[in-house]
């Protein structure tokens, strides 16, 4: 091996003495063009992949901004490209865009539904090239749907029906989805994420209309049949009604408690209820009202009303009047036959008479308008109950001390919540609640006393044991000032037995002194020679030491002296 790769060096260096400079200086540029090419497409194929959000790219910046907005709201980095397409980093989050675009009408008008869904394959014939195409289209749709955040699981099933040559006979497109929702979704229950889906459907398949979409869960119920969903959007509608009302009733509860308990403190007052009746559907008003004529107004400044007002104007007036006098003629029909005339009309007729008549025709003018409104839904009516608790005070002997019943319990007194006061809160919470009789609302303020006897075996408890640890308290310090009073006694009488016992040694150290004294003088006299024990000695001339310490430094020893007593 080795002397290969040898034969191989010398027959490029004979080949490299053999080339002449031009040959050289074109070897050298191919390679290093082979260098830079390698570098590049290292460099490009490293680079990270976008992928389209929407194929075909959107000229309109508006609508671009939009959809980058909401892209962003998902907290999903998008880019633009230079052609004005939008690209994020993978496909699996450009499915999950597309099916929240397609759902808020965010695609652009005149964007081809093939451009979202495109996907290229090689194939031989036409049919398989069609097949292929179905089965891409139905991959690609499962997909989407899988992507929803709500959807767990999902089938997809697209027949497109052979091409007829008349139109009439042509067999519409049709669709069914199965999906499977995530735990905890409410995509069932929610009609605008289905019309979603149903949306993405429409978009990715031709001429597919609403009427032959099916979608449904896993047990089998229908979830796009909106036509026959009308109760269940109602109770839908109620349910959000009633979190509307709760919401407005924990609103008025809220502020009613917090300026109730700012005066009763909220032990007294721990709740309160209230009730909202309210309808909420939009009601269309019409109404045609009359109202008086302003004949003139009034006066500034004047401290009554000087108005002049009329119910109605006179526009026009006529009269007419109508006399006759004569006989009265009753025709009974053609002649030669039997007349019909009633017997009464008949006695009645050919009799003499006279009739007088007059018509008086006046027009008015009123004020008139004419007012269609919709009203909002507002409160029918609104019941409010509050319990306000009274005080609870301990009794007290004439000892200041609290009263114990027989059963080791604190005798305690109520003192109720006086009427005044109800009637007060009573007209506080009707101005905030916004009283009125015509709605029949009503507000109830009680005073009824709070079962409070966990309350007080606690606090009897807490008084009780309180009293104990200061009874054991002063008997401790009793008994600690006893032990401290014995024990000064104590070292009183120590120190004065102390005191005695040194008085004595002193007395018979002095006398022993005075008779060591008294000998040394009587042997002195007698001129006998005395002999002294070495302590005695000792003892002599700790004395003469002393002495002259005593004399040369006096202030000293008196200090010693001092510091002794006090010792003692």
């Amino acid at each position: 091996m080795n002397e290969w790769i040898k034969k191989f060096l010398e027959q490029i260096r004979g080949l490299w003495g053999k080339w002449s400079m031009i040959q050289r200086l074109i070897l050298i540029g191919i390679a290093l063009s082979a260098v830079v090419a390698v570098f590049v497409v290292a460099r490009v194929s490293s680079s990270p992949s976008m992928v389209p959000v929407i194929d075909a790219p959107i000229r309109d910046e508006d609508t671009r901004d939009r959809i980058i907005t909401r892209i962003n709201e998902e907290g999903v980095k998008a880019h633009v490209s230079a052609a004005g397409t939008i690209m994020v980093s993978d496909e699996r989050t450009a499915r999950r865009l597309r099916s929240l675009l397609i759902r808020e009408d965010l695609i652009p008008q005149g964007t081809d539904p093939w451009d979202i869904f495109d996907r290229d394959r090689w194939t031989i014939t036409d049919f398989e090239r069609n097949i292929n195409k179905q089965r891409a289209q139905t991959q690609m749709i499962t997909n989407h749907i899988k992507s929803l955040d709500e959807v767990d699981d999902a089938n997809v099933t697209v027949v497109w029906p052979a091409d007829e040559l008349f139109a009439s006979e042509q067999n519409p497109v049709t669709a069914s989805v199965i999906i499977m929702p995530r735990p905890g979704s409410d995509i069932i229950e929610n009609r605008k994420k289905i019309e979603g889906i149903q949306k993405i459907l429409k978009f990715a398949i031709e001429g597919l209309t609403d009427d032959h979409i099916v979608i449904t869960d896993q047990k089998g119920l229908i979830l796009n049949d909106f036509e026959n969903m009308a109760a269940f959007d109602r109770i839908n509608q109620t349910r959000q009604e009633q979190v509307l009302i709760q919401a407005l009733e924990s609103k008025y509860r809220i502020l009613i408690l917090h300026a109730i308990q700012g005066i009763f403190t909220p032990d007294r007052v721990r709740d309160l209820n209230i009730k909202i009746d309210m309808d909420m559907s939009k009601k269309q008003v019409s109404s045609d009202e009359k109202y008086p004529i302003m004949l003139k107004d009034r006066t500034p400044g004047l401290a009554y009303d000087d108005s002049e007002r009329a119910a109605s104007l006179t526009v026009s007036e006529a009269t007419s009047s109508t006399e006759w006098r004569g006989t009265g003629f009753t025709p009974e029909g053609p002649a030669g036959t039997e007349g019909q005339m009633p017997p009464n009309y008949k006695d009645m007729s050919n009799l003499y008479g006279e009739v007088s008549q007059e018509t008086r025709t006046t027009n008015y003018e009123f004020n008139q308008r004419q007012i269609e409104e919709e009203r909002s839904p507002s409160p029918d009516r609104v019941t409010v109950s509050v319990n306000i608790d009274g005080q609870w005070k301990w009794k007290y002997d004439e000892k200041g001390k609290p009263v114990v019943l027989v059963d080791n319990t604190i005798d305690r007194e109520y003192i109720p919540v006086p009427d005044e006061v109800l009637k007060q809160v009573q007209g506080l919470i009707q101005d905030a609640i916004g009283f009125s009789t015509v709605r029949g609302d009503s507000v109830t303020v009680q005073n009824i006393p709070f079962d409070r006897t966990r309350q007080f075996l606690e606090e009897d408890a807490t008084y009780f044991r309180n009293q104990r640890f200061q009874t054991t308290v002063m008997v401790f310090f009793a008994g600690l000032a006893l032990l401290l009073v014995t024990f000064i006694a104590f070292r009183l009488f120590s120190r004065e037995m102390e005191r005695r016992r040194r008085l004595r040694e002193e007395e018979l150290s002095r006398q022993h002194q005075m008779m060591r004294e008294s000998a040394l003088r009587q042997a002195e006299e007698e001129g006998v020679e005395v002999s002294m024990s070495v302590e005695e000695r000792k003892r002599m001339e700790l004395q003469e030491n002393a002495i002259s310490l005593a004399k040369e430094h006096p202030e000293d020893v008196a200090q010693l002296i001092r510091t002794w007593l006090l010792e003692e």
